[in-house]
């Protein structure tokens, strides 16, 4: 294993059936984080912030951060192959919809299915330097 993950998850509110699950990482000295499990609930990722440290903690700029199934596919594909968590900047937050490209295209990877075997992965991001990934999970039928 290599760096560390740790999570937090809170209901939004209000009626919205929207979980918002908070996973903050610090990388290993290499700028890494893989091989550490988390569980996620069942929903729908409806958006993702990725939030970069600051400060001492800053990652290196165009960090990557991906989302793992445990057959290790991509919830953060757009559709063509890049993930919507690559190349991100070190000082400025960053927010996507995943699975959404352009007006007109939609993609069906959105959907976790509740299994405790996800992974968050990191690279790039510089000798124990940490972020945060916040997914909005929809929990109502879409």
């Amino acid at each position: 294993m290599a760096g560390s993950v740790t999570s937090t998850i809170t209901s939004i509110g209000r009626g919205t059936g929207v979980l918002d699950v908070v996973l903050t990482w610090t990388s290993d000295a290499a700028g890494n984080v893989n091989g550490e499990v988390i569980p996620l609930p069942a929903g729908t990722i409806v958006g993702v912030n990725f939030i970069p440290g600051t400060g001492s903690s800053q990652p290196s700029a165009l960090y990557s951060v991906d989302l793992l199934d445990i057959a290790g596919f991509s919830f953060f594909d757009d559709g063509t192959g890049a993930s919507i968590g690559a190349t991100l900047s070190n000082t400025v937050a960053t927010r996507k919809v995943p699975f959404v490209n352009g007006a007109s295209t939609t993609y069906v990877r959105a959907f976790i299915a509740g299994d405790p075997n996800y992974q968050l992965t990191v690279s790039g991001a510089g000798n124990t330097k940490s972020g945060t990934v916040e997914l909005f999970i929809s929990i109502q039928p879409l």
